[in-house]
């Protein structure tokens, strides 16, 4: 059993069995949790975003959730045989596949130091920067291999939020993730402090996402509402990121409403 379908794919377990060889990413999770320029960002990161633009969080908390939600999402992906291309086309190893994913995950919003407006453009030369230091004091990569992986994790950062098409299942993977971190009053669509229109309602109708084995497809995503709300995120977040990810025909999207009593939404699949 992967701690994917333990955990209703919420964290990442570096102890568990899972679906792809672990050892590298389990390092270099190590690395990038004790590194102080890497936790800096992801603290300095929130300023713009929260405190001068009133957005919801893209600080450290939002990147350990779309880091461990991207390597549950992928988890699942292998073990339903789904194959990566990402670390292939560059002839890296399959175990540089999480490595790539951990990367990117942790990194996708750095731009946010410079402005929110337009962040992930902002993020390539930070982030592009940052790895140029990080990667070859991991140990385990030469100058083209470090190239190589750089330019993927490059290339998963840019389209997590942008209308460039991801081209690898890895970037796939980081942008759906992306929207995964939506549980209750934390959704990537911004909300309006103190208001009650559609954006504050909606983010504070999930009340529960679960990763998990999909029935005919490798993952499936359950979300619990606790309104008919809910869908606007779902249907404007969620499936808005899915489509165009290249993973349409590997996640299944099932949304229920648990509230008793609330019969406008019951459940809906996307």
């Amino acid at each position: 059993m992967t701690e994917s379908t333990g955990n209703g794919g919420r964290e990442y377990d570096p102890e568990a069995e899972h679906n792809f060889p672990d050892e590298r990413l389990n390092s270099v999770l190590d690395e990038i949790n004790s590194d102080p320029e890497i936790t800096t960002y992801l603290k300095a990161q929130n300023v713009n975003a929260v405190q001068r633009k009133g957005y919801n969080d893209h600080g450290t908390k939002h990147i350990e959730i779309v880091r461990n939600r991207a390597l549950c999402l992928y988890d699942l992906l292998k073990g339903g045989d789904v194959a990566c291309n990402g670390a292939g086309d560059q002839g890296l190893a399959e175990a540089d596949e999480a490595v790539i994913l951990a990367l990117a995950a942790t990194l996708h919003d750095i731009g946010h130091v410079v402005h929110r407006d337009d962040h992930v453009y902002y993020s390539i030369p930070l982030a592009a920067d940052l790895l140029d230091r990080f990667v070859p004091q991991l140990g385990f990569y030469d100058t083209e291999e470090a190239v190589r992986l750089k330019a993927e994790v490059l290339h998963a950062i840019l389209c997590h939020h942008t209308e460039e098409d991801p081209l690898t299942t890895e970037a796939g993977i980081i942008r759906v993730a992306d929207a995964l971190d939506m549980e209750r009053g934390r959704s990537r669509i911004p909300y309006e402090k103190g208001g009650r229109g559609i954006n504050t309602l909606s983010s504070q109708a999930i009340e529960n996402v679960s990763l998990r084995p999909g029935d005919g497809k490798a993952v499936l995503v359950e979300i619990e509402m606790i309104n008919a709300a809910g869908v606007y995120q779902v249907d404007n977040l969620l499936k808005a990121k899915l489509d165009g990810s290249g993973l349409e025909e590997h996640v299944r999207i099932v949304a229920v409403n648990t509230k008793s009593g609330d019969q406008l939404v019951e459940r809906i699949e996307l």
